[in-house]
């Protein structure tokens, strides 16, 4: 390690608060309604973990009063199934919010798939309408995909409310995270370098960041010799391991912040998800939207 780097932890960064403070403003906006809201999550696989997902969802909806339903497809769905029932979801009236569950069975195409969700019902973000208006800036009229959000108001959290003209490196160009989220911060007026786990000279590229973002999936992508001690590190990569759920951080970086894995990104993902529900029906009944 460089005399550089100090050798004290950051300061963690938890989601937890930050999601419940979400989750108290979701219960307000459902407690306005005379209605539940029916959220519907499509399932296609055999992935026993992707059931587990759905049912950890359910819990959450049953106690925010939320209508929560699963179509389970199975492994053996066929593309053409799958259209069918996003296309008979996404045209339904009493169907407020459509989640399809990754990863599909092998040979389902889930690009093609998302062609057949409705922007407006889109809860997860993902669908090629909603990226684009991320992508175009037009923010206000999209369901955001909620982990990049999550990583936004983490940074908004350790860095203040105003991004503007600070410096974010974001390592990981994948669909779900990392291309979204690059979009997303150039809209709050931040410098974006976007990297990815072949970024030679990684240690140098992050010198000049305030805060770097990581999203790969790759335990121990960023250690110690990569940072610097001002840096903010939020961390959203994902990995199972025998010991249990790791990010792509070590942990007790000698940084300023970082959150983490598990109960950083993860909890406010999930809180943020039911927010969209809120904003999807206000989008569908032409009821102005933050």
């Amino acid at each position: 390690m460089t005399d550089s780097v100090s050798p004290t932890p950051g300061r963690e960064l938890p989601g937890k608060p930050l999601a419940d403070r979400v989750t108290r403003q979701v219960r307000t906006d459902l407690a306005a309604w005379a209605f539940e809201p029916h959220l519907v999550s499509v399932l296609a696989s055999g992935d026993p973990a992707s059931r587990v997902y759905v049912d950890s969802k359910a819990r959450r909806a049953q106690r925010l009063g939320v209508r929560f339903s699963v179509q389970d497809l199975g492994a053996d769905a066929t593309q053409a199934q799958l259209h069918e029932t996003l296309d008979a979801l996404s045209s339904d009236p009493e169907v407020h919010g459509i989640m399809l569950e990754l990863p599909l069975a092998a040979g389902l195409d889930a690009d093609a798939a998302l062609l057949h969700v409705t922007a407006r019902k889109d809860i997860e973000g993902l669908s090629p309408a909603n990226l684009a208006l991320i992508a175009a800036g037009r923010e206000s009229e999209a369901l955001l995909p909620p982990t990049p959000r999550s990583v936004r108001f983490l940074l908004r959290e350790a860095l203040g409310d105003d991004l503007r003209g600070l410096r974010v490196a974001v390592i990981g160009p994948g669909r779900t995270v990392g291309r979204p989220l690059t979009f997303m911060l150039n809209n709050r007026g931040v410098t974006v370098t976007l990297c990815n786990e072949h970024t030679r000279d990684l240690r140098g590229v992050l010198a000049a960041q305030d805060a770097v973002v990581t999203a790969v999936g790759r335990a121990g992508l960023l250690g110690p010799d990569h940072v610097q001690p001002k840096l903010v590190v939020i961390d959203a990569g994902i990995n199972v391991q025998p010991g249990g759920v790791v990010g792509d951080a070590a942990p007790g970086l000698p940084v300023q912040v970082q959150t983490p894995v598990p109960g950083g990104v993860g909890p406010l993902t999930s809180a943020l998800m039911y927010q969209n529900l809120v904003r999807a029906v206000k989008l569908q009944r032409g009821e102005p939207v933050e």
